[in-house]
Order: C-alpha cells, then sequence, then structure tokens
C-alpha cells in the first residue's frame, strides 16, 4: 500500500474526527482568546496524530520482537485514555469513559491479530479480525450516536473499517518486508 495514500486517509480521519467536535452552547474564550472549540479540535488532533505514531511504533516493535515493544504498546494505550479524557469535557465522564474502553479494546484485539499473523495462526487471526471489525462497528455507532449529524453511522462504519483494511496491510507488509 502507497504510504502516502495511507497517511492522506489517516490524516483525513483524524480531521474528520477533529472536526466533528461541534456544540452549538456558548464559547468561552480561554486565555489566549483561543475558543474552547478550537483548543478541543487542536487537542484532538494532536491526541490522534499521536495514535497514528504509535501504532506505527507498535507495529514496527512488534514485527520486529524489538525490546521497545512493552513501551510501544503501554504508550499507544495511554493515549486511548488520553483521547476519552479529552472528550469528556463536552460529552460527559461516561462517554469519554466509554469511548476510552472501545480505543482499547481496537488495540488489544489489533496486537492479537499481529501476533496470529506473526505466529501464522490464521485460526485465531480470523477471530481477532471477526473481533476487531466488531469493535470497529460499535465505535462507529458510539461516534455517530454522540454527533448524527456530522458523523453519519454509514460513513463511520466505513471509515473505520478502510482503518482496520490499511492498519492489516500495514502489518502485512511489515512482516513480510515489504
Amino acid at each position: 500500500m502507497n504510504r502516502r495514500i495511507t497517511l492522506l486517509l489517516v490524516i483525513t480521519a483524524v480531521l474528520a474526527f477533529a472536526s466533528g467536535f461541534e456544540r452549538t452552547s456558548t464559547i468561552d474564550a480561554n486565555a489566549n482568546g483561543m475558543t474552547k472549540q478550537c483548543q478541543f479540535r487542536n487537542d484532538m488532533r494532536k491526541l490522534w496524530e499521536d495514535h497514528v505514531t504509535w501504532t506505527r511504533v507498535f507495529i514496527i516493535s512488534a514485527a520486529a520482537k524489538l525490546s521497545d515493544k512493552d513501551a510501544a504498546t503501554q504508550r499507544l494505550l495511554q493515549n486511548q485514555v488520553d483521547i476519552g479524557n479529552a472528550v469528556k469535557p463536552f460529552y460527559g465522564d461516561a462517554a469519554g469513559d466509554k469511548l476510552t474502553g472501545l480505543l482499547r479494546e481496537h488495540i488489544t484485539t489489533a496486537a492479537e491479530l499481529a501476533a496470529a499473523a506473526k505466529a501464522g495462526d490464521t485460526g485465531k487471526m480470523e477471530d481477532a479480525k471477526k473481533r476487531w471489525y466488531n469493535n470497529a462497528d460499535s465505535i462507529a455507532a458510539f461516534l455517530s450516536g454522540a454527533n448524527p449529524k456530522n458523523w453519519p453511522n454509514g460513513e463511520m462504519k466505513t471509515m473505520m473499517h478502510e482503518h482496520l483494511d490499511l492498519t492489516t496491510a500495514e502489518v502485512v507488509a511489515r512482516l513480510h518486508g515489504d
């Protein structure tokens, strides 16, 4: 898979995700004169850039059995907590915790899938892949439920599946030395 296309699709997804966090309530300016919405959008962009970075570090470390795999895994999992915490002021603690849980499941299932692929265990791969796509559908439904105007469920589901397809292609390419 062309890395530029993959990067473009991921950046598009990140920007679509961040731009969807619109509120119709009164906007308060912070000390820098930046609106809460604008600051939130910037924070989300950074968090999703971190997600992309740490996912890639994890894939490289896991595929090559590098010594930093555990540290990369923990940092990637912390990123999911950070994303969940970032949405709490806008959608509430329960929503932030739910998103964190869904994203953690997304990462841990991806790790299972990568390990099964590396081991050549087709049965475990298919099981993990099925659970991973079901989790993607849950994430899409959650996000759509939180903001249906900006995140229609069908579009979110398509975007999430494309993300999984691209991540799978990256893992397979890495494992094959491509």
